[in-house]
C-alpha cells in the first residue's frame, strides 16, 4: 500500500467526504486509511482508535456547520445570528443527511462521555457566539433584561429552542424569532 504523508485534516476532509457519501458506518480506520491512499498505521499516527477517529470526525462535522469566522461583526441583530444558525442547520442536514439525529449513537458505550463532551464543546461554542451578538446587538431594547432575567439566561432559553427545533429537523425559525423580537426589542 502507497504510505504517503497525510495529516490530521485532511484525513478528517475524507471523513466528512466519507460520512456525506456513505454515512456514519463508513468511519473506520480500514475504511479511511484506503480513502487517504495510506497504511492503517499512517491514521493510527493521528488516531489510536476507531472512536477517537469517530469523535474527530463529529467534532469535524460540527465545526464544518457552524464555523462562526469573525461571523459577531457581520450580524446586524441577534435575530440575524439565530436565522443564520437555521440556515446552517438546514444546510447541514442537507450536507449531512442524519448527521443530527445520528451522531451520538456511533460511540460505543463506554467512550459515549468523549463523544458527548465534543457536542458540548461545540454547543459551547454556539452559545458563546450568540451570547457575543446579542451583546453587541445595539437595537436591545434598554430595559430588556434584569437580575433575574439576564442576557445569558434569554442565550440559554433560546439555544434549547434551536437544539429542540435541530432535533426534530424542524428548520422554521419564524416563532423564535417572533420570540426574540417580543422579548428584547
Amino acid at each position: 500500500m502507497n504510505t504517503i504523508i497525510t495529516s490530521r485534516d485532511s484525513i478528517l476532509q475524507v471523513c466528512r467526504e466519507l460520512i456525506k457519501t456513505q454515512g456514519w458506518s463508513a468511519i473506520n480506520i480500514r475504511t479511511v486509511a484506503a480513502k487517504c491512499g495510506v497504511s492503517v498505521g499512517s491514521i493510527y499516527n493521528y488516531f489510536n482508535s476507531k472512536a477517537e477517529l469517530t469523535a474527530a470526525a463529529i467534532e469535524s462535522v460540527w465545526h464544518d456547520i457552524f464555523h462562526f469566522p469573525d461571523r459577531d461583526k457581520e450580524f446586524d441583530s441577534f435575530s440575524d445570528c439565530v436565522s443564520w444558525i437555521f440556515d446552517c442547520m438546514r444546510e447541514g442536514n442537507e450536507k449531512y443527511p442524519g448527521f443530527f439525529t445520528l451522531h451520538s449513537v456511533s460511540f460505543l458505550e463506554e467512550e459515549k462521555t468523549n463523544g458527548k463532551q465534543l457536542m458540548e464543546q461545540s454547543w459551547k461554542h454556539i452559545q458563546n457566539q450568540l451570547f457575543l451578538v446579542l451583546t453587541n446587538d445595539r437595537n436591545i431594547h434598554s430595559e430588556a433584561f434584569s437580575e433575574v432575567f439576564t442576557p445569558e439566561k434569554f442565550v440559554n432559553i433560546v439555544f434549547s429552542l434551536i437544539v429542540s427545533a435541530l432535533l426534530q429537523q424542524n428548520y422554521d425559525c419564524s416563532v423564535i424569532l417572533e420570540l426574540i423580537q417580543r422579548s428584547v426589542y
